[in-house]
This record gives structure tokens, C-alpha cells and sequence, in this order.
């Protein structure tokens, strides 16, 4: 044990029926920056993403390529590890379902549940979707065009009749309902709670945990021909990368419960209704909190691979680069709300807040200290008033930061760091440096060491959203210190240290051209 607090995140496992996309990157991006402010702030983190690898529809799909399914989940797999890297996620661990110690952590959870008598032998009949891995009851269906019956996500739905382990859920109704009330921030956003607490007050049946019909997947202990229900079999990932079964392990001790879950809103039901309930089942602490963002329409329409607009993240890495990127998918829209991506938003957005706003500030000023204080840090000068309010409220923003982060609330985070930047532009257009290199050395020298000031401490309030573009600002001042205890007095620059001439960070964009259609 280090004596550091600890915080442990996790994506879903992604399905690897096909290769990642936007939404993919969107959740991971969430966790990474997650686990990156917590490192900063000094918290020792468990960083846990992957891909989950059974199921029907994995067979499906496999069967479709012609290859097995192993061999299909291999190249698939390795897709969303290629993502992690492209994103330059900073995960701990990237787990797979058809690993080893997977396989033997769930079934051993299997075991606890059938000890403890909440799995029985029975049969099932009933709706069930190979795309959502979902069953669904009749009242839950929807009608399509053609009158065929649906899952209310809009998937395909087939009748299914076989032998069946079941978990019971019904005995959990009431335990999630005293969890819920308990723990208002258990599920999150608050809009997300209420259709979760609605979901379990309209009753819940017992749920099937087996299937029969197809081989791929987690085999039942002591029970030939029966395969995990692939939700049973996912959702335990969360527990095998911290060490179970072996609750003494000293991951497991550290980091279990999980702080977090992040998860899109149409796997919340599974994340927060049936992982708390077998969790509760098998005497197994409980996380801390399920939360469960929106969904990306592009340019206004919904995303689908029939429409041909699905958004190839590695595709708006290539034309964007990587930090703008990061940087629009986490500021343009309140994490947990339904936002829409548009290539003219994305390059406003960034001409904005990243070209204009803190790439001309860093620009402008370190150019001015290169060019007028012997290309070295200036030494400073008693500071007025101003100069204190500018950096007081940027070592205040600290704490303003972590709350928004601590609700995930990446947006009002990335708002607050930006007020202090145009507050930061706001002051070198009062001072006006440029005119005190003739009429008051000194105080340039004062405003200008400031303003570099500012700048450090911007840059490592931002470290998690754009590590790669801070890096590049923070090693054009010298600073290699650069955890949140750095923030303040702590930290504060050097003054004589010598500077390189001063390299743009943010690119600038060209708006697309308006369609005329």
C-alpha cells in the first residue's frame, strides 16, 4: 500500500463485432481524463479498458468473415488497442474476456452466486436481441416499419426457447430501490437515476444468465452445454483486472469498489441494475458510481453504418490532430447530454479557445520574452494588485477544477481553466508590455514574468485534456515539475531561465465550405 488515495475508473469493454469508432473514443476519453487529474493530483489510479469478446453476435459476425471466432476477436481487439494509442490514453491495464484469468474469475463469481442460492435451473422462452445481447419482455418491444417487433434501441429481435440458468433479480427490488435513495449520486447524471429508479419500481423478473443455443463464450461450471449470458461474463472484468477471485490481492484491496463506471446510456440498465445485484448477491462491495454519458449525432443526423456517417476517430486525428480532438469532444457538450458533431463547430470551437485564445496568449508573450529580456525568463518586480487578482484566481481555479471533474463535468471544468485565460488576455491588453519596453522596463519585465506565469499554470490545469500540446508550452518555459501540488507559490517560475523561440501549439483551422444542397 502506498498511503496515496486511489481512484479507479473503468470504460465498458467494447464489443468487438467491429472496428471502433467516435463514441468508442468518447467514453475512453472521459477515463483518461479522469485518471490523468487524479495521477496529477496525487492519487495512486487504476486506468481499466478493453474489449469484450463472447456472445452470439461475436459468433456471428466471426462466421460472416469466415474465421474463427478467436482469430476474429484477435484482429478486432487489436483495433481498439491501436485506438488507445492513437488517443494517447494512458490506461493501466487493456483486458480481454477470453483471457485466463477472466474465464476463472467469472466462474468462480458463478459459484459464490449458486452457493448462496440466487442461480437456479429453468427454462426460458421469451424476446431476446442478438445486437443489444439484451432480452427484452413483450411490453418493452416496438413496432418497425413492416410491423416486425423490435428492441426499443431499434434492434432486430428473435423469439428464443431454451434451458436457461437464472439469476434472481426479483429478490433485489427493494436493495436497489434503499441503494438508490441512499446513494442519489450512485447513478449520474440525475435525469439517468430517475430512469433507473423507474425501470426497477415497475418490477423486476429473474434473469436469464445462460444460453445453450451457441458455444462461444465463458463455459457454466458443472453444467455441460450451457454458455454465460454474456452480460454476467462482461460486467465481471471490472473485478478480475484489480485480482478476484483472490480478494486478498493487493490490487483488489487498493482499488476495489471502483470509483467510477463510465458508460454509454444504452448499457446503463446492465451497469446499474444488474451488476449492483449480483454484486449484492455475492457479498462484493459496491461502486461508487455508474455514470452514463450521451450519444454523438453527425451534422445532425443519427449516426448509423446504413447512412455511411459513422466518425472514424483515427480519421479527425489525421485531419484535426490529436489535442483539438480531445479538446472538442470534451467542451462542446455537457458530459451526459446527446450532442451533435459538426466539422464547422469543431473548427470554431478550436480557432477559439485553443488558436486565438490560448495559443496567441502563449504565443504573444513568450515571444515578447524572447525577443525583449535577453531570451530568458524576466526577473519580476513588486506586483500590483492586478497581478496578484490574475494569478490568485488561477491558483483558485484548482479547486474549482477538481469539483467539476469529481462530477465529471468535463465541460464546466475546461469553462473555468478558460475564463482564466481570457482573463490572462484580458491583462496583457490593459498592461500593454509592448509600451512599457519604453516607458517602464521594469514593469514589463513584472507583467511579462506574470503572464508566463499564468500560462505554467494554465497549462497544468490542461495537462489532462491536451497532454501533448501542454507539454510542448510547459517545456518552452522550463517546467518540468508539473503535478497539481506545482499549482501556486509552490511552483512559481524561475526567472533567468533560458528560453527557445517560441513554436505555435494550436493550429489554426479552415472552416469547411457550407453545402448548397
Amino acid at each position: 500500500m502506498t498511503g496515496r488515495p486511489t481512484y479507479y475508473v473503468t470504460t465498458p469493454i467494447y464489443y468487438v463485432n467491429d472496428k471502433p469508432h467516435i463514441g468508442h473514443a468518447y467514453t475512453t476519453l472521459a477515463c483518461d481524463v479522469l485518471a490523468r487529474f487524479k495521477r496529477l493530483d496525487g492519487f495512486d489510479v487504476m486506468f481499466l479498458t478493453g474489449t469484450d469478446e463472447h456472445g452470439q453476435k461475436i459468433e456471428r459476425s466471426a462466421e460472416r468473415a469466415g474465421v474463427d471466432p478467436q482469430t476474429f476477436c484477435d484482429q478486432v481487439s487489436l483495433k481498439f488497442k491501436e485506438l488507445t494509442e492513437a488517443m494517447n490514453f494512458s490506461n493501466d491495464q487493456f483486458i480481454r474476456t477470453t483471457e485466463e484469468r477472466h474465464k476463472k474469475s467469472v466462474q468462480h463469481l458463478w459459484k459464490v452466486l449458486q452457493e448462496k442460492g440466487f442461480i437456479y435451473e429453468d427454462r426460458y422462452s421469451g424476446w431476446y436481441s442478438v445486437r443489444d445481447e439484451a432480452f427484452y419482455a413483450e411490453s418493452e418491444l416496438i413496432e418497425g416499419q413492416g410491423g416486425e417487433k423490435l428492441a426499443p434501441t431499434g434492434a432486430p429481435v428473435e423469439w428464443v426457447e431454451e434451458p436457461s440458468y437464472f439469476f434472481k433479480l426479483s429478490a433485489f427490488e427493494d436493495k436497489l430501490l434503499e441503494l438508490y435513495d441512499n446513494n442519489p449520486d450512485f447513478v449520474m447524471p440525475k435525469s439517468r437515476l430517475n430512469e433507473v429508479r423507474s425501470f426497477v419500481k415497475g418490477g423486476l423478473e429473474d434473469l436469464s444468465v445462460s444460453r445453450t443455443t451457441f458455444n462461444w463464450g465463458v463455459k457454466v461450471p458443472d453444467a455441460p452445454g450451457h454458455i454465460m449470458y454474456v452480460w454476467i461474463d462482461a460486467l465481471a472484468n471490472y473485478l478480475t483486472a484489480v485480482g478476484y477471485p483472490d480478494t486478498a490481492a493487493a490490487d483488489y484491496q487498493k482499488f476495489w469498489p471502483a470509483n467510477v463506471h463510465i458508460v454509454g446510456k444504452d448499457i446503463l440498465r446492465f451497469h446499474a441494475v444488474y451488476w449492483p445485484a449480483f454484486l449484492m448477491a455475492a457479498d462484493l462491495p459496491l461502486p461508487k458510481r455508474v455514470f452514463a454519458h450521451g450519444w454523438w449525432t453527425n451534422e445532425g443526423q443519427k449516426i448509423s453504418k446504413s447512412l455511411g456517417n459513422v466518425i472514424d476517430p483515427f480519421e479527425l486525428i489525421e485531419e484535426y490532430g490529436l489535442d483539438a480532438t480531445r479538446f472538442f469532444l470534451l467542451r462542446e457538450v455537457p458530459f451526459g447530454n446527446d450532442g451533435d458533431f459538426s466539422r464547422r463547430a469543431f473548427v470554431l470551437r478550436c480557432n477559439a479557445d485553443l488558436s486565438n485564445g490560448l495559443g496567441n496568449l502563449s504565443q504573444r508573450t513568450l515571444s515578447m520574452i524572447h525577443k525583449n529580456c535577453d531570451e530568458a525568463l524576466p526577473v519580476p518586480g513588486d506586483f500590483s494588485s492586478e497581478d496578484k487578482e490574475l494569478l490568485g484566481n488561477i491558483e483558485k481555479t484548482l479547486d474549482v477544477v477538481r469539483g467539476h471533474i469529481d462530477n465529471q463535468a468535463f465541460h464546466l471544468a475546461l469553462d473555468a481553466i478558460w475564463t482564466q485565460a481570457s482573463a490572462a488576455d484580458s491583462y496583457i491588453s490593459v498592461q500593454e508590455p509592448w509600451k512599457l519596453k519604453k516607458t517602464d522596463p521594469e514593469r514589463m519585465n513584472t507583467v511579462l514574468y506574470v503572464l508566463a506565469e499564468a500560462i505554467r499554470q494554465l497549462a497544468i490545469l490542461a495537462q489532462p485534456i491536451m497532454p501533448q500540446s501542454t507539454d510542448k508550452l510547459l517545456s518552452q518555459i522550463g517546467v518540468s515539475e508539473r503535478g497539481f501540488d506545482q499549482i501556486g507559490q509552490a511552483g512559481r517560475l524561475k526567472p533567468g531561465i533560458a528560453i527557445p523561440k517560441p513554436e505555435g501549439v494550436f493550429p489554426r483551422f479552415e472552416l469547411p465550405e457550407e453545402s448548397t444542397d
